[in-house]
């Protein structure tokens, strides 16, 4: 066995003289000049509106969200808006499921156009306890006082709501512009 390793060891050394004798060595400068320029790509900024969940059957509610991006400044907001009409249903059905089935009709007939078909039915809608021909003849001798004002109030406080969101919204989109300008 050691023969063998020695046999090895001089192989060894005789490949390796050999291979210094074949080694050719060269130089070699290489110069450049120039410049260059690097470019950055990074993902824009974003403005993502806020997730406003109302996946529940049992709320009157709907989320509403939106947002708005700029080179410079993103808006977002979110907010839920209740169902007034969906309200009304629920209320009257529980009403209606407790056994009161007058009341439930009372608060359906809140709704003019529900009033109306009622009315036209010949089944009017409940008026202060009063059911039936009753009923009937008391909104009949209401509708014979004078509706003027009462017609004349409601004109004047929907052009007063309408106001208030149109100012709401004016006011927003001008204190947004101002914001945009000072930076």
């Amino acid at each position: 066995m050691r023969f063998l390793l020695a046999i090895a060891i001089a192989l060894a050394g005789v490949a390796a003289s050999a291979q210094d004798s074949d080694v050719v060595k060269s130089e070699s400068t290489v110069t450049s000049s120039g410049t260059m320029d690097t470019t950055v790509n990074s993902p824009p900024p974003s403005a993502i509106s806020p997730q406003i969940s109302a996946s529940n059957s049992d709320l009157c509610t709907v989320g509403v969200a939106g947002a708005v991006q700029t080179q410079i400044l993103g808006i977002s907001a979110g907010r839920t808006v209740r169902d007034m009409n969906c309200e009304k249903l629920k209320n009257a059905k529980t009403m209606y499921d407790m056994g009161m089935k007058v009341a439930a009709v009372s608060v359906m007939c809140q709704d003019e156009r529900i009033f109306d078909a009622m009315m036209n039915a010949g089944t009017p809608c409940p008026k202060d306890g009063l059911i039936g021909d009753a009923a009937k003849t008391a909104w009949e001798m209401e509708a014979n006082e004078d509706p003027a004002p009462e017609m004349q109030r409601g004109a004047i406080e929907s052009l007063i709501d309408g106001q208030d969101s149109k100012t709401i919204g004016i006011g927003a989109v001008l204190g947004a512009l101002g914001l945009l300008l000072l930076l």
